[in-house]
């Protein structure tokens, strides 16, 4: 079996693929190619206040360096 990608430049030749299809010969595969969208940072751009931010900073330290103290 080969993987093909084709260019469709006119509708009937769309039609004969989808004839085809419906015999049985070929398989259509829909390659749905993802559009750049906005970087997750832009849309999680304030969505938490500049306190918070700051408490959990703070709160994250603190986790973290209760993790490099000695336990035994």
């Amino acid at each position: 079996m080969d993987t093909l990608t084709i260019k469709i430049r006119d509708s009937k030749a769309l039609k004969l693929i989808h004839d085809l299809e419906s015999l049985n010969l070929i398989q259509v595969i829909h390659n749905d190619t993802k559009k750049p969208g906005k970087k997750l940072s832009s849309i999680m751009n304030g969505s938490i206040s500049e306190e918070q931010a700051d408490s959990m900073q703070q709160e994250l330290k603190q986790m973290r360096d209760e993790w490099k103290r000695d336990t035994y």
